[in-house]
């Protein structure tokens, strides 16, 4: 008997309620479909640009190069600031916070990333919403490997699947030395939160500006 390779993953399935945690105009009705591009060269050493299936650009992320600690912004199209990702400093977990707008002040906290535990192997990753403040239970977690550019995303502890993330190949981005990834967002689930964890995805495990490898 032959064996089985991975089984695939189930078919995109609505929420009953919109998954809207950065905002409900970033949840759409249907499958949506991004390209997620990290730039060759910048001074910064964390931008991004994300860009929807027929190229259009929908979000950049931009590093604050002279910031006392790791900060990162998302801004749609016009480079008005969306959310803004800080890197807690001395977290044992790499704890990072996402803020709406351009904020860093508590009473806009959005929710909270860290790496489920201290010393994995695989990325693995647990993420509290702003009032979830004992964070006994996670309302999201990512599993996968970042080595491989292959992540899923989770509705809590539970076998729903929220977003999927790949890498993606082209010719001209491999001469470039971009690093590219294709994320799937599931009907009814906000993208602009889908890709403020790939961006701290890449701070914790791919060698960004101020995270290492786990």
């Amino acid at each position: 008997m032959m064996a089985q390779g991975p089984s695939a993953p189930p078919p995109p399935v609505m929420m009953a309620a919109p998954v809207a945690v950065v905002g409900q105009q970033f949840c759409a009705p249907y499958v949506v479909k991004l390209t997620v591009t990290k730039k060759a060269f910048s001074f910064s050493a964390g931008d991004f640009v994300v860009t929807d299936e027929n190229g259009g650009v929908l979000m950049e992320v931009q590093g604050r190069f002279f910031s006392r600690r790791a900060r990162r912004v998302l801004c749609d199209a016009a480079g008005t600031p969306i959310i803004s990702m800080q890197m807690k400093l001395l977290s044992m977990h790499s704890r990072w916070k996402v803020f709406r707008g351009d904020s860093s002040d508590p009473k806009d906290l959005l929710f909270t990333v860290k790496k489920s535990h201290i010393f994995q192997f695989k990325t693995k990753l647990d993420v509290f919403l702003a009032g979830n403040t004992a964070e006994q239970s996670c309302d999201f977690k990512i599993k996968g490997s970042w080595l491989d550019r292959s992540c899923t995303f989770y509705l809590g502890n539970t076998k729903n699947i929220i977003a999927l993330m790949s890498r993606q190949y082209t010719v001209k981005n491999v001469l470039l030395g971009k690093d590219t990834f294709g994320i799937t967002i599931y009907p009814n689930v906000d993208y602009a939160f889908v890709v403020a964890i790939i961006v701290i995805l890449d701070e914790m495990d791919g060698g960004g500006s101020s995270g290492g490898g786990s």
